[in-house]
């Protein structure tokens, strides 16, 4: 076998969320262009993304899903388990933002319910319903992203950030828990990205420059600048990785 051919995922079977547009989407042609098979979840509209997948020629299937909520979680499980016997790969990419950014003692408690609700009880359910799929069929790898306010924190954002860095607890402790059935468990954790999230950002002048003068790189990374991360803790070239968070920020967090 060389090298390469343990990045190859043909005959997998892989789950991504939040698969409708930007980093998700991505992530899910990175994962069918190298083999996969993908089963897309997403709250809205995931036509475009089942369409550029379906020009690889791999199989894909997509389901309407609120991941915050269980029973939808645990319908979008049996259908992409009844759908193809097997679930090798989950990518919990789905996730929110702060609408809004005033003092925290200011802040209302529906903003933080909502928050936390989507990116901390989301991932969870997630790897709790697909999780035990994996066990039951001897492994898999769960790939959870994360972010650098995970880990520093963002003023201003208290429920992103103690969302965030509930993703990493929660990716250490399962990947303790669960490394014994072969399910691998790690976050990445990227800093600014160019999305639709830091639209507003990129377009302040002010903001931009002030907050590229913190990244070493001098610049916000593009959504395909993570692909490799992904595909690494996806495939057969991370079977000895788990409980790791990847960070890519360019040099943000080497200060």
């Amino acid at each position: 076998m060389g090298v390469l051919d343990f990045f190859n995922l043909a005959g997998k079977v892989g789950v991504v969320t939040g698969a409708a547009r930007g980093l998700g989407r991505e992530i899910a042609l990175a994962l069918a262009q190298t083999g996969a098979s993908l089963v897309l979840a997403d709250l809205a509209d995931t036509g475009a993304t089942t369409r550029e997948i379906e020009k690889t020629g791999s199989p894909c299937v997509s389901f309407r899903t609120d991941i915050s909520d269980e029973s939808s979680v645990r319908d979008l499980a049996n259908q992409a388990f009844s759908r193809f016997k097997k679930i090798d790969i989950l990518v919990n990419n789905a996730g929110i933002s702060q609408l809004s950014y005033m003092p925290t003692e200011d802040a209302p408690v529906e903003e933080w319910d909502r928050v936390i609700a989507v990116n901390l009880r989301g991932t969870f359910l997630c790897c709790r319903y697909f999780g035990k799929q994996m066990i039951e069929q001897g492994g898999g790898s769960i790939v959870n992203v994360s972010t650098t306010a995970g880990i520093t924190g963002v003023p201003r954002a208290p429920a992103y950030c103690a969302s965030k860095a509930g993703v990493i607890l929660l990716t250490k402790s399962l990947a303790l828990e669960w490394a014994k059935y072969h399910v691998r468990v790690n976050a990445i954790a990227p800093h600014y990205l160019e999305t639709e999230l830091t639209t507003g950002l990129r377009a302040s002048e002010k903001a931009y420059t002030g907050l590229v003068r913190q990244i070493p790189m001098r610049r916000f990374g593009k959504t395909s600048e993570l692909l490799g991360s992904i595909l690494l803790l996806c495939s057969e070239a991370s079977s000895y990785i788990t409980g790791s968070v990847l960070v890519v920020d360019g040099g943000y967090l080497a200060q």
